[in-house]
C-alpha cells in the first residue's frame, strides 16, 4: 500500500500502487545561508533552484514520471514524444513561480499530473500555487502535493484545489484521510466550494 490519497470520482481514498514516479535533481552540498545569525531554512521565492549539471544530470526512468520544473524547462524537445503518450507530468519547488511553469507551457492541458513539492512546511505558498493553478489558468487534470506532507494540513490542501496527497513516509495515510472529514461546513468559499456557507443553505 503506497502512501498516497487520491479523489476519484470525488471521493477519496488510499491508492494501493502509485503509477508515478518522480525524478529527482541530483543532490549537490548547498551553502547554509544565515538571517540574525540564525540557519534560513526555506528558499525564498524565485530563488534559483538548480545549476546546469544538475539538469543535465537527472535521470528520467521509463514510465510515468513527474520531472522536475527545471528539468522540464531545459529538456522539453527531448521529453515531447513521452508528453504526448501521457507519460509525463512536472513538479515545482514551493519557491518556484507558477509562472515560470506557463512561461515554457502554456497549455497545461499536456499534462496528466502537476506537483508541488513541500521540501520543509514553514509557509503558505503551496496552497497560492495551487489557487492559482485551479483558478487563474485553468487546471483541471491531478493536483499533487508531496513532501512534508501531514494530516492537519489535508482539508486545506483540498479547500485550494489538491485532489492527490503523498503522506510523509514516517506517518498513516489511512490516519490522513480521516482528516478530510474534519470540518462538514466550510464557512468560506474555496476553490473546491465556490459559495460561502450562508449562499449555500436557506435560512428557516
Amino acid at each position: 500500500m503506497s502512501n498516497l490519497i487520491k479523489y476519484i470520482n470525488g471521493v477519496p481514498g488510499v491508492v494501493a500502487e502509485d503509477a508515478w514516479q518522480v525524478a529527482h535533481l541530483p543532490a549537490v552540498t548547498e551553502e547554509v545561508r544565515k538571517q540574525a545569525g540564525k540557519p534560513v531554512l526555506f528558499k525564498l521565492t524565485g530563488a534559483e533552484t538548480a545549476t546546469p549539471e544538475q539538469i543535465s544530470a537527472t535521470v528520467i526512468p521509463a514510465g510515468k514520471v513527474l520531472v522536475p520544473l527545471t528539468v522540464w524547462q531545459a529538456r522539453k524537445a527531448e521529453l515531447a514524444g513521452r508528453v504526448v503518450a501521457g507519460e509525463i507530468g512536472v513538479w515545482l519547488e514551493t519557491h518556484e513561480l507558477v509562472e515560470k511553469l506557463i512561461e515554457s507551457q502554456q497549455d497545461l492541458t499536456v499534462f496528466p499530473v502537476i506537483g508541488v513539492h513541500i521540501e520543509r512546511f514553514a509557509d503558505g505558498r503551496a496552497y497560492s500555487m495551487a489557487n492559482l493553478l485551479r483558478t487563474r489558468y485553468g487546471f483541471k487534470a491531478e493536483l499533487r502535493v508531496f513532501g512534508d506532507v501531514l494530516r492537519d494540513q489535508l482539508f486545506y490542501l483540498r479547500r485550494v484545489g489538491f485532489d492527490a496527497f503523498e503522506i510523509r513516509a514516517d506517518r498513516s495515510a489511512e490516519d490522513a484521510l480521516a482528516s478530510l472529514k474534519d470540518f462538514s461546513e466550510p464557512y468560506q468559499a474555496s476553490v473546491v466550494i465556490d459559495q460561502p456557507v450562508w449562499r449555500r443553505h436557506a435560512r428557516g
